[in-house]
């Protein structure tokens, strides 16, 4: 099947890093596989810090997969779907471990939400963002949780209504997204050895209770995403959503 995800160990750094060849779209196979890495990751003990990215230098990630999203001819099979992307944001909010997010190129859909579920993020200034997710015909409504509390819902309203642009990665950052942006992906993974090197020194206890404080309030989120997940799979099957996945796939491929 294609796409991958691997976890690569170092010095208590696990690196988890995801692949697709289509911009790193994600089946919901591959979600599946992201969220036991990260639950994994959580539970070795040798593991102090988690950093998450994708492969190659142009997307981050390109949110889920359309010819998946296309198939969908039922309510449980689309809520199926839509759960793939709230299963690892719940992983990443319950992991114990701190998670560090390397954003190298733009960030569409459900790959916004895999940046925001990060507890510090930094990217490249090509990780441009766009929540396409309304000009399909849905909406954000599982990542929008994840993407509220860390931009705001006045920042995190105008990507959800505004799905046709992007917004630069300095945008990103002036609304907390993004911690860092670098000029190149050269100068970000620099930083980034750097920055994870230091706060992987330091006391695990205290960046596990730290992790606690950050992610206090969202311990509904199991059923809160769960609900969400429920609208998108209800709303998919619309003629409206069908006509506009058709018209999309189209478009790519010619």
């Amino acid at each position: 099947m294609e796409g991958t995800v691997e976890i690569k160990l170092n010095q208590g750094i696990a690196t988890i890093t995801f692949s697709h060849p289509a911009q790193n779209s994600m089946p919901g196979h591959q979600l599946a596989r992201l969220t036991e890495a990260i639950e994994t990751a959580g539970r070795d003990e040798a593991v102090r810090l988690i950093v998450l990215q994708s492969g190659g230098d142009r997307t981050f990630c390109a949110g889920a997969s359309f010819d998946e999203l296309a198939a969908i001819r039922d309510f449980e099979t689309g809520k199926r779907f839509f759960l793939g992307f709230a299963n690892v944001i719940n992983a990443m909010r319950k992991c114990p471990k701190l998670i560090v997010g390397r954003v190298q190129g733009k960030c569409v859909g459900g790959g916004i939400g895999l940046a925001a579920a990060t507890d510090y993020c930094m990217a490249s200034k090509f990780g441009t963002i766009r929540l396409s997710e309304l000009a399909v015909g849905i909406g954000p409504f599982v990542v929008g949780p994840a993407v509220e509390r860390k931009v705001g819902l006045s920042a995190m309203s105008q990507l959800a209504m505004n799905p046709a642009e992007w917004q630069t990665a300095e945008w990103a950052k002036q609304k907390g997204l993004f911690a860092e942006v670098f000029d190149t992906i050269e100068q970000l993974d620099a930083y980034m050895a750097h920055f994870t090197q230091i706060l992987a020194s330091y006391n695990p206890e205290a960046m596990a209770e730290l992790k606690r404080i950050f992610w206090a309030g969202t311990e509904h989120w199991d059923e809160l995403l769960d609900q969400r997940a429920g609208i998108s799979g209800r709303l998919v099957l619309s003629d409206f959503t069908r006509n506009a996945i058709a018209a999309f796939k189209q478009k790519t491929s010619s």
